[in-house]
């Protein structure tokens, strides 16, 4: 099984085109998995449960000015990796200081060159001038993205967007541009642009076709051999469950954990199953269906209740 998940790693870490893996959920084979070419890869008598790998979202910040700030830290707090590109060593400390992973501070050509783009990177255009907005957008419509979003008067992103064409840029890529953008909620304050830009970014993301997500945090742990650890993955859902399927948590063995299925007393049955998986003589797979009724969320001083199966998988 780490076997698997070191061949998972080394798939993501090269970005060898889209992932998609297979895990036998009953019969002989229960608990065997494999990286297979697409979710129809081949038929099967048994159940399985088949997933599109995704790479952590990427957040791509071009400019560090009062914008940025509130847009650096509501992308943390949505699970975002955040790279910030800006040339002035003053602004590039400041976005450092609003919690960026990654801060570039040279010409935003050269921070744009090492960024290689990928349909899990969010580009987020937020320079102090049309000048910059019009080398970031160049760059940026080169790359592979998931969303590119430009801030802007219409007049000024009028000028960027005639330069480019003018440049040779092709106009459909030019025409899927974010312009204004963010959803319009009438924001004014720097916070509130955040809001609106991350919200557009949110229900992009998630009206896109649903995949699950390792973070880098869960692919160390998985790889690392250091403790035993069993991976929790939700693998389907009914009613208002807190998380989708795919979503992930691994419980290691000292009790910890590494992300979340939604917290609460789904999340703690579920590490107390994990944690008994661990012990010897016990199953290394099973899967478990937890039923969070409305009262039990309420209980739990939640909002929703479902069902939800759950796979585990000792690693």
């Amino acid at each position: 099984m780490g076997q698997f998940y070191v061949q998972l790693a080394k798939a993501i870490k090269e970005g060898q085109g889209e992932i998609w893996t297979e895990t036998v959920l009953e019969g002989e084979h229960a608990g065997e998995k494999r990286l297979i070419a697409g979710p129809d890869a081949c038929g099967t008598p048994v159940r399985v449960f088949r997933e599109r790998v995704r790479s952590a979202p990427k957040l791509v910040v071009c400019g560090a000015g009062h914008v940025s700030m509130p847009i650096i830290r509501l992308g943390k707090m949505l699970g975002f990796t955040v790279t910030v590109l800006e040339d002035r060593p003053k602004f590039a400390d400041n976005a450092r200081a609003a919690g960026a992973d990654h801060v570039l501070c040279e010409t935003f050509r050269g921070g744009l060159a090492q960024i290689a783009g990928d349909p899990d990177t969010w580009f987020v255009i937020v320079t102090r001038g049309h000048r910059y907005d019009s080398e970031c957008l160049e760059a940026v419509l080169g790359k592979e993205y998931a969303y590119a979003g430009m801030m802007g008067s219409r007049r000024r992103v009028a000028v960027v967007k005639d330069q480019l064409a003018q440049n040779g840029v092709d106009q459909e890529k030019l025409d899927s541009v974010h312009t204004p953008i963010g959803l319009k909620i009438s924001a004014e304050t720097p916070e509130e642009i955040a809001v609106s830009i991350m919200a557009e970014i949110i229900q992009i993301k998630n009206g896109r076709e649903r995949g699950s997500g390792y973070s880098d945090e869960l692919l160390e742990a998985l790889t690392d051999g250091k403790q035993k650890a069993v991976l929790a993955t939700i693998i389907s859902r009914k009613g208002s469950a807190p998380r989708g399927v795919g979503t992930k948590m691994l419980v290691r063995e000292d009790g910890s954990t590494v992300d979340t299925i939604g917290g609460g007393c789904v999340e703690s049955e579920i590490i107390q199953k994990a944690l008994l998986m661990m012990r010897a003589g016990a199953p290394l797979f099973q899967v478990c269906r937890e039923d969070l009724t409305m009262e039990a969320a309420e209980d739990e001083g939640m909002v929703c209740g479902g069902v939800v199966e759950v796979m585990l998988e000792r690693v």
